[in-house]
């Protein structure tokens, strides 16, 4: 009985150059898939300067980019796993039948849908208008924070803002010490000024610990609250940010929370 024939030599280098295609495929999926798992990062540095865009720190990129290495990683194996039974039929004599391509297709169907589901992705860190204005107005209140000033928009004129206000501290029983009305002294001086006024609050049960645990918190005690109009007409409200206050004084922890209304009550006024 005569042996089969074993493979030749071009039939070996055919296998090893697809097994190494497979491995490049399996190489390129798993640093593709990296790529994507950091892409929510990516959108969030590229946001900095792009205020339009809608970032997710938690969103569908690590999902794919996960999903993307595992599926290199799986076409590493099968294709070890085909390469070492090629060799095996080569050595053996057996007739080299065309191998099933259920590997490309399938890599290839699952490469066409997470090319969907990146394309929905991507779709989805777009905005409505009224969503970039949230953006731009939640910038607007970080803008100042080198000087520890918050602003905020407010959403009605400012003597209804003032009103609101004022109608807020009577209910919770805060006590308004004073409001300076900035823009009616200046007229009264025969100068222009756009609306502005000024709310001095507080409440002593809230504010005299902060000030025996930092005396020197007192220059900015008691709370103050100003509603402005800028230069195009939009009513801004602004106020001393908490943790710039307690970093500026060495405020102890526990007692932020005795100045941390002021964010609340501004609030609640800009509404």
């Amino acid at each position: 009985m005569m042996d089969r024939p074993t493979g030749s030599l071009a039939d070996y280098l055919a296998a090893e150059r697809t097994f190494l295609a497979w491995i490049r495929t399996g190489l390129a999926l798993m640093g593709f898939g990296f790529v994507v798992a950091r892409f929510g990062l990516f959108l969030e540095a590229l946001a900095i300067g792009q205020p339009g865009l809608a970032v997710r720190t938690i969103g569908v990129s690590p999902w794919l980019g996960t999903v993307l290495i595992a599926l290199g990683i799986a076409v590493n194996l099968v294709s070890c796993w085909r390469y070492t039974g090629q060799i095996r039929d080569l050595k053996s004599g057996e007739s080299g039948s065309a191998q099933s391509s259920s590997l490309a297709i399938s890599v290839a169907i699952l490469m066409a849908a997470i090319g969907v589901a990146m394309a929905v992705y991507l779709i989805s860190v777009r905005q409505s208008p009224r969503a970039r204005l949230d953006i731009i107005q939640e910038k607007s209140m970080s803008s100042n924070s080198g000087s520890g000033i918050t602003t905020i928009p407010g959403h009605q004129s400012v003597d209804q803002t003032v009103q609101k206000l004022q109608e807020i501290l009577q209910a919770k029983g805060v006590k308004l010490f004073a409001l300076v009305d900035h823009s009616g002294e200046a007229e009264k001086a025969g100068m222009h000024m756009r609306n502005t006024k000024l709310l001095i609050f507080g409440n002593p049960k809230a504010g005299t610990p902060l000030m025996l645990a930092s005396p020197s918190v007192a220059i900015d005690l008691p709370l103050k609250v100003l509603v402005w109009e800028d230069g195009d007409g939009s009513v801004k409200v602004s106020y001393n940010a908490p943790g710039y206050l307690q970093t500026r004084h060495g405020l102890p922890p526990d007692l932020v929370q005795n100045i941390a209304v002021v964010e609340t009550l501004a609030a609640k006024a800009a509404e």
